[in-house]
């Protein structure tokens, strides 16, 4: 794979640029996130990135232990 492959890969795949929220009240959310000061925000990721890594861990072990 070639840098310009990486640099463009939205655009050779049809990948849009935009992002769509069909639930209003998340998308309130986020703009509010926006809203606060650094350390809120920053602690707010973390556990966003928690959440999300435990999620991925768990669907990780249960395809490789149903692979067994």
């Amino acid at each position: 794979m070639s840098v310009d492959d990486v640099i463009f890969f939205d655009e050779k795949n049809g990948v849009s640029n935009e992002v769509s929220m069909n639930d209003k009240a998340a998308l309130e959310q986020l703009q509010l996130i926006n809203e606060l000061n650094e350390e809120e925000n920053g602690i707010l990721l973390k556990l966003i990135e928690t959440f999300v890594s435990k999620k991925r861990l768990k669907d990780y072990l249960q395809k490789n232990i149903a692979a067994l």
